[in-house]
């Protein structure tokens, strides 16, 4: 997506296997890439960007392409058929009620990859490619501004969370932002970019990991459409936007005419979970930041002392020695970019999964919030009920015929009501419980595949570390 700042990401899909994690962080784990988690900031540097997204994806008819699909190479598509499971209506999960949305069981899986890459600036907008999903073809690309990610989050939000779908939130800019000016030579910019690239391409690996939004129509229009609307009012969907608007959920949940006496301990013991598991990481990922900072001021550090001891070796008279000083000014280079590439595992393999994870579980209390709303609607609604039926005992007892059919034809229409309530309060429970288990799988998964490629670094950059000083050894020794 174009970010603020008008650089350009490219985007691109295609069909991998499904073992990997929604989060996994896979070829390009270790390079600058991150994301953004805040409220537009109307001094963000990074105003607008577009990014491309490319798409590779099993043949199928073309059921939900608007127009003809642009010409893109073909790949060798993968053995599974998505076309019994993508066919929809238009109109599809348009809804706001809690109309039952069954997932299919035992279906055609269809495995996708979604990548945001190659950000270019163009004017005063980021182009950032993404793919469509024109099930005919393997592999394209469109461009997509910042906001319109924003914006597809707020449609999948409004749709979705109030019936207990865990919706992945879509960071925001001040995740990322840094104060400085945009220019080629400046690495921080540089960095900025990477990272919101990389945020990018995870919100939208953990969207379509989701069955019923990869089939939602707002996401394949954002997949496939060469044109989008422009997205409006978008500052009030980022992660921020989001925290407020979970938090204004839980204010409605706490100002409850009504409280809620659990009965279900399950969902008792969930919610627990989820604050104590939301206090823990915050805490690891605050102090997982605080690594990556002190690792890139040791990769500054020991760049200022290669330079130093190149000096030095430059001054000394002593042949042996000078040697000896201009090998250590070399290996502590080669270990100046060993740090470098550390701090980048910490941050891209480790710190970003916390990040993604805090958020994640935002939106997971978030749904428990509107379980406890839709409770309190239905009882709401029975409370209303009673007291028309005791009205409707007055007007009998008073002999007022009047205004009896009216009392009769409110407290049917009421009685639905009551009856539908209790229908979404059971939807949006069994829902939630669906919904928490397959994040508690996706969790453990993704946790498992990130920490062994984070210590296979940190194995690795030591062994680096070893051999550069047991090949400088010989050089020192050498000093007579």
């Amino acid at each position: 997506p174009p970010t603020d700042d008008g650089t350009e990401h490219t985007e691109q899909t295609r069909s991998e296997p499904a073992s990997l994690p929604a989060e996994d962080i896979s070829t390009n784990s270790n390079g600058p890439k991150q994301d953004s988690l805040f409220d537009d900031d109307p001094e963000d540097l990074f105003a607008e960007a577009t990014e491309e997204v490319s798409l590779d994806s099993p043949e199928r008819d073309v059921l939900l392409s608007d127009g003809p699909s642009p010409a893109i190479t073909p790949i060798t598509p993968p053995t599974s058929v998505l076309t019994p499971r993508i066919g929809l209506h238009d109109d599809m999960f348009t809804h706001s009620s809690f109309d039952e949305i069954e997932e299919e069981e035992g279906g055609d899986s269809f495995d996708i990859h979604i990548s945001v890459s190659d950000p270019e600036k163009v004017g005063e907008y980021t182009p950032i490619p993404c793919g469509p999903l024109s099930w005919s073809i393997h592999e394209f690309s469109v461009k997509r501004r910042f906001s319109d990610f924003l914006g597809l989050h707020s449609k999948l939000a409004s749709k979705y969370l109030h019936i207990g779908y865990i919706v992945p939130p879509c960071a925001g800019k001040k995740h990322w932002m840094t104060k400085v000016k945009v220019g080629k030579e400046d690495q921080s910019s540089n960095e900025f970019v990477e990272k919101r690239r990389s945020a990018l391409e995870r919100y939208l690996m953990r969207t379509v990991k989701l069955p019923v939004l990869l089939k939602d129509p707002d996401v394949l229009q954002f997949l496939e459409s060469s044109e989008l609307p422009r997205a409006v009012s978008t500052q009030a969907l980022s992660s921020a936007g989001l925290l407020r608007m979970v938090n204004k959920a839980a204010e409605a949940v706490n100002k409850m005419t009504i409280k809620m006496n659990e009965s279900d301990a399950w969902f008792e013991e969930k919610q627990q979970h989820f604050e104590n598991l939301d206090v823990q990481l915050r805490k690891l990922h605050a102090s997982m930041e605080s690594l990556v900072l002190h690792r890139k001021e040791l990769s500054v550090n020991t760049a200022q002392f290669a330079k130093s001891a190149a000096m030095l070796g430059n001054s000394e008279d002593h042949t042996a020695l000078s040697r000896a000083l201009s090998q250590l000014a070399e290996v502590e280079e080669k270990i100046d970019q060993l740090h470098q590439d550390q701090a980048n595992a910490d941050f891209y393999l480790f710190s970003e999964l916390l990040g993604d994870y805090v958020r994640l579980i935002t939106a997971v209390k978030g749904v428990f919030d509107h379980r406890m709303k839709t409770w309190q609607k239905w009882q709401d609604t029975q409370m209303l009920l009673q007291k028309k039926r005791e009205a409707e005992a007055k007007l009998q007892f008073n002999n007022k015929p009047d205004k009896l059919q009216q009392a009769k034809d409110e407290i049917k229409e009421l009685e639905g009501k009551v009856e539908q309530g209790e229908r979404e309060f059971e939807q949006i429970s069994k829902t939630i419980r669906k919904e928490v288990s397959r994040f508690e799988k996706e969790r453990v998964k993704d946790f498992k595949t990130i920490i062994i490629k984070y210590l296979e670094s940190l194995v690795q950059t030591q062994q680096q570390l070893i051999k550069y000083w047991d090949a400088f050894l010989p050089e020192a020794k050498a000093i007579s």
